[in-house]
């Protein structure tokens, strides 16, 4: 097993209406959201971003950090698990023209509309089977996407994971270290189907084998 460490600190943060979003979210609004289709990303915000588009703020900080702390080379190559509309996949290719990359994600809808710069690098595709050869990546990263699926389905695509990188991985789960935590958890997910305490995501991590740095989603 990897490191737990915050490799998303840079990503801008704003305080979440928990209460009121507990309040208002109906189990329509998740299945809605669990589709993964113009709904959530481009939809009303109780079922998904509310138009999810590219802004620089977000992700350039961050592939930075990612770059550094994994010390990647011009020509390393690096996958996407849960791509959505490419945007990390696009401030990397900026930051790194000779990268190469990928990424796949469940939503077909979040492919077809890619930015052009990343179109070329994306696909449709599904975490616990991810469509690439062993040992084809130097870094593979995967933000907020194993948790929504079941728990053998969670084990399955870590392994998944373990298996195509060469080198590092880093992921973000939806976690909870306290009961205040999981209350808020409960009210602000929309498509986590798995989410545990961070001794169990640990407890799991070391049952199937992933050695790759992780950290947690924590609603607050």
């Amino acid at each position: 097993m990897g490191q737990e460490i915050n490799l998303m600190d840079l990503y801008p943060s704003s305080k979440r209406p928990i209460e009121e979003r507990g309040r208002l979210i109906t189990d329509d609004h998740r299945e809605v959201a669990r589709q993964f289709g113009k709904g959530y990303f481009d939809g009303d915000r109780l079922s998904g971003y509310g138009g999810y588009r590219y802004h620089p703020r977000f992700w350039q900080d961050t592939v930075q950090r990612f770059r550094n702390h994994y010390q990647l080379s011009e020509e390393a190559s690096l996958l996407d698990v849960g791509c959505a509309k490419g945007f990390m996949l696009h401030d990397f290719k900026e930051l790194m023209p000779n990268l190469t990359m990928a990424g796949i994600d469940i939503s077909e809808y979040a492919i077809e509309h890619a930015s052009e710069l990343v179109k070329p690098f994306v696909r449709q595709g599904n975490a616990k089977d991810i469509p690439y050869e062993d040992n084809s990546f130097d870094l593979v990263i995967s933000i907020n996407t194993v948790h929504n699926l079941e728990i053998e389905e969670c084990k399955q695509a870590l392994r998944e994971i373990q298996r195509v990188t060469r080198k590092h991985a880093f992921i973000t789960v939806d976690a909870f270290r306290t009961d205040e935590e999981r209350r808020h958890l409960g009210k602000w997910n929309l498509t986590a189907r798995t989410y545990m305490h961070v001794d169990d995501w640990k407890r799991l991590f070391d049952e199937i084998g992933y050695g790759g740095d992780y950290y947690w989603f924590i609603a607050a």
